[in-house]
């Protein structure tokens, strides 16, 4: 699977684009400025959006990837 058929899928399974989670992942206290807060580690980030959004491990690791800058949203 693509990384933007992944970034598909989690819009149409939460209605929310990426943007949207950066926004929510701020006011929770993880991301300052668009950066990971220091002390907080991918396991924090990944149990959330599963607990609270229902995504899979692998969806949940591409919103961490999104966050961490390892991937953005033009990444095939």
């Amino acid at each position: 699977m693509s990384f933007q058929a992944y970034l598909t899928n989690i819009k149409k399974q939460t209605g929310m684009d990426p943007d949207d989670f950066r926004r929510i992942a701020t006011q929770k206290g993880y991301l300052h400025n668009g950066q990971i807060n220091a002390g907080i580690k991918a396991r924090e980030i990944v149990t959330w959006l599963k607990e609270d959004f229902k995504l899979g491990h692998g969806h949940a690791m591409a919103i961490y990837a999104l966050f961490k800058g390892i991937k953005n949203e033009s990444d095939e």
